[in-house]
């Protein structure tokens, strides 16, 4: 958010818009600095009405929106496809951000939080960051795509020598994620990367098994994968794409967005414009409503003040004739 305020400030942008747009905890959260360091109004939005409208209005925009990886099981070769989401209710929405939460969407503005954990993005780097050393989310991905989780994890061939055909577990599962790091031999050759690896391979393991069970309550059979921790992060997504194939036996399938990161502010500012055509609205039939009718010349001279009270209720629906719109999915629901 510092960087924000501080290109607003070199860009001169407090002379051009009064009003922003924002969603998520740091709507709150920074409200004051964004009044006092840039003169600035925050427009605030519910978070999950935001990217719930973001979402269903980019996928009307772009029939493409929706896609999945085919061949989810083998994360080397799986591939990007379409999935037809014209028809999208009911879907479980599942936000990736610092943590996670789990929606069960029946309609545009009918949905309720069935679940969530606290193990997410945030997780997700704070681990990688005491383990290998990173210092930003962009690093901790790069190591991930480089490591290997098997060198760090202890696999079913571990326990027990290969598969475990009685459940149909292959050897190479995950048993025991990080069971092998307290063995003093592995803890001594396993890279950075392997560990990064290993913490990104455990988080969306575990958020793939919750996106299941939710799917399986609610009887649904679509499950929506969005939030910023996924945005250009496609070992991410190939990864929850395998953990929902795993958990499901193949009965589902992740399903992901191309304009991930941009739901939320998308959502604001139709949530916004949405309030300035209300206001416009109402103002014209409280026109129409008031407006004598005795002459023309009457009508004329009232014309001047309802101009006026229109001027004035948009203004005050606007706070600016100019807004921009931001999200701030730092604090995302986490549980």
């Amino acid at each position: 958010m510092s960087n924000f305020l501080l290109l607003a400030k070199q860009k001169g942008m407090a002379e051009l818009v009064t009003t922003v747009c924002a969603t998520g905890g740091g709507a709150f959260k920074f409200e004051n600095e964004f009044r006092q360091q840039v003169n600035m109004k925050l427009a605030k939005f519910d978070e999950l009405d935001t990217l719930i409208k973001g979402i269903l209005f980019a996928e009307v925009q772009n029939p493409t929106e929706c896609y999945f990886y085919e061949n989810a099981r083998d994360i080397m070769k799986s591939e990007k496809r379409a999935f037809d989401f014209s028809k999208p209710y009911p879907f479980i929405l599942v936000n990736v951000g610092s943590g996670v939460s789990i929606l069960a969407v029946y309609g545009p503005d009918n949905f309720k939080r069935v679940s969530g954990t606290s193990l997410g993005g945030g997780t997700f780097l704070g681990l990688c960051c005491l383990l290998t050393g990173c210092n930003s989310f962009e690093e901790a991905i790069q190591l991930a795509t480089k490591g290997d989780n098997r060198k760090v994890d202890k696999l079913v061939r571990d326990i027990y020598g290969g598969d475990y055909d009685r459940f149909g577990l292959t050897g190479d599962l995950v048993a025991s994620s990080f069971g092998q790091m307290h063995i003093k031999d592995k803890r001594s050759s396993v890279s950075r990367e392997d560990l990064a690896n290993a913490t990104l391979v455990t988080i969306t393991n575990n958020i793939g098994s919750i996106a299941r069970m939710c799917a399986l309550n609610e009887k649904m059979d679509k499950v929506v994968f969005v939030g910023n921790f996924l945005r250009v992060n496609p070992i991410s997504m190939k990864l929850l794409a395998y953990a929902m194939e795993f958990w499901s036996n193949g009965t589902l399938k992740a399903l992901f967005l191309e304009h991930e990161g941009y739901f939320g502010a998308l959502g604001c500012l139709l949530q916004f414009n949405g309030e300035i055509a209300a206001a416009l609205n109402e103002t014209a039939e409280t026109t129409t409503t008031s407006s004598p009718s005795s002459s023309s010349s009457s009508q004329s001279k009232a014309e001047p003040t309802n101009t006026s009270q229109a001027a004035e209720t948009v203004s005050n629906a606007m706070n600016s004739t100019t807004t921009t719109p931001t999200s701030n999915n730092v604090n995302n629901s986490d549980s």
